[in-house]
């Protein structure tokens, strides 16, 4: 890939320019460097994306960067086309963002006040959801949705997780279960809740802290959804917190100082958040570390889904 990168910095007229690899998971991400300013270029992963979503994300985070908030900017190539393509890859230029992620999904938090951090990042987000729901969508957009059909339906968007290889068949009975009681409360409350444009992937470290500014990364999983959606992807990853409960009520107290949000459905999608990744993961069962994380998304899914179904 790194022989298609170089190829790619020629759109920009940046063919010269040295580049490292910063990220090799979905995507492939490399950072460009010329003259003082910094550039990350990404390699989109072949088939995930047709090329007017990526466009249409491209247009989202522009939309986005003008509204004030801190996210990476889209840089046209010398022909004012943003995306490009070599052998077939997708490819993009990003402005750099300087600082570092806020956590590490998995350890830990470190952090000298992650109640502040937390409202810092729900204030964030209300925004980001406020900018959207102002901004008129161009000719041609389009966006996966992580509406009921994707997240309960025959085909969810990341895979029918109750047919994970390594679900026991009571585990697989107790999802079914909960997969027909979240259906019917999600069919009669869909229409009263907030739904629009999220970045359905704010989970540590695609929040990167510079300073006392906060800037989101990372939108290949965006699109419409419930905002209860975005919220509770946020929330999800930070379950065994000790200080949970504190780092709840700050990033709803952030978020509710910038707009209005209806939290009574919010276990319903802490549980529809859980078990995207069960089903997420099958198509991963071969990579480093995939049987770790295999076993805590299911553990993390049934848990919340006996919650669910014993909980008034």
């Amino acid at each position: 890939m790194s022989d298609i990168a170089k190829q790619a910095l020629a759109f920009w007229g940046l063919q010269d320019a040295p580049l490292r690899l910063i990220a090799a998971r979905e995507n492939q991400v490399f950072r460009v460097v010329y003259g003082n300013a910094a550039y990350a270029l990404r390699l989109h992963r072949p088939g995930y994306r047709t090329d007017a979503e990526l466009r249409s994300e491209l247009q989202w985070m522009g939309a986005v960067d003008a509204g004030g908030l801190h996210v990476p900017t889209p840089i046209a190539g010398l022909s004012g086309d943003y995306l490009h393509r070599v052998d077939g890859v997708q490819i993009d230029l990003l402005s750099w963002l300087s600082g570092a992620p806020i956590g590490e999904t998995g350890a830990a938090l470190d952090h000298a006040d992650p109640p502040a951090l937390f409202q810092a990042l729900g204030r964030e987000m209300a925004r980001l959801h406020t900018v959207s729901d102002a901004w008129t969508l161009p000719p041609g957009f389009t966006r996966c949705a992580w509406d009921q059909a994707a997240l309960l339906g025959n085909d969810p968007i990341w895979g029918r997780f109750w047919e994970n290889p390594s679900l026991t068949q009571s585990q697989v009975e107790l999802l079914q279960v909960v997969r027909a009681k979240a259906s019917a409360r999600l069919a009669t409350t869909s229409s009263t809740l907030d739904y629009g444009l999220i970045h359905a992937d704010l989970v540590r470290e695609n929040v990167m802290q510079d300073g006392g500014r906060l800037q989101l990364i990372d939108f290949d999983d965006s699109g419409f959804g419930y905002r209860l959606f975005d919220i509770a992807t946020t929330l999800l990853k930070n379950l065994s917190e000790p200080g949970y409960d504190e780092l709840k009520t700050a990033l709803l107290d952030g978020y509710r100082s910038v707009r209005p949000i209806n939290t009574t459905d919010l276990d319903l999608f802490l549980l529809l958040r859980a078990l995207t990744y069960v089903g997420w993961i099958v198509p991963r069962m071969n990579e480093d570390g995939s049987d770790i994380r295999n076993r805590r998304f299911i553990e993390t899914a049934t848990r919340l889904a006996q919650n669910y179904l014993t909980t008034p």
